[in-house]
């Protein structure tokens, strides 16, 4: 599992070298750091361009517009991260009861990490919010989809771990899993996990 740990800290803080991957893919990973550590709102086309060492010509060719290159570095940071949340998960060995267990401590590898801005879907959806429009619907969609995948796999690991309702466990894991990264969003306390963790063994004594 120690390999794994080392992973959810490493995948998403290293940058590539703006000079060796392709224009397109250093304007993606500049934007993906920008938008999640400084948000979308706040970070300009100018900037992520100047940082990325690209032109205005290869984001437009490629993306078309602002919109577009955010729906790709959500799109992305949504499926490494959960590829490396499970398989944070699955390490914890072949007893689905310990993979629902191993939730929280997957979480504290992410909270402990130099890369930990909350998470991307959480803080785009509440930006989005603030505007007239009460949000985006290609951004409320792709939320859904994204929390969709994970109460999947946890159900998963629930109907494996012999729950009645293995749905409805994965939807009270996720929940805790959620009040977790939103208290560490707002405190910057990871003892928020020792609280995450109580409720998580409560939950899944009374499931």
């Amino acid at each position: 599992m120690a390999d794994a740990l080392t992973a959810l800290n490493e995948s998403t803080t290293v940058m590539p070298s703006p000079r060796r991957a392709p224009p397109h893919e250093r304007i993606i990973e500049v934007a993906r750091e920008l938008f999640c550590r400084d948000g979308i709102h706040a970070t300009g086309i100018d900037r992520i361009l100047t940082e990325a060492g690209a032109s205005k010509m290869t984001l437009y060719g490629r993306f078309g517009s602002k919109e577009a290159l955010v729906r790709e570095v959500l799109a992305r940071e949504g499926a490494e991260w959960r590829e490396t949340f499970f398989a944070l998960i699955t390490a914890a060995g072949p007893d689905p009861a310990d993979c629902l267990q191993a939730t929280i401590p997957a979480l504290r590898s992410w909270f402990e990490g130099a890369r930990f801005y909350g998470c991307a879907f959480m803080n785009a959806a509440a930006e989005h919010a603030k505007g007239s429009s009460g949000g985006e619907p290609w951004l409320r969609e792709m939320t859904a989809q994204h929390h969709a995948a994970i109460i999947a796999f946890l159900e998963t690991q629930a109907q494996a771990a012999g729950y009645a309702e293995p749905r409805m466990m994965a939807r009270q894991v996720l929940l805790v899993l959620d009040g977790a990264i939103a208290a560490m969003m707002v405190s910057g306390d990871v003892g928020v996990l020792d609280v995450a963790a109580r409720n998580l063994r409560a939950v899944l004594r009374a499931g």
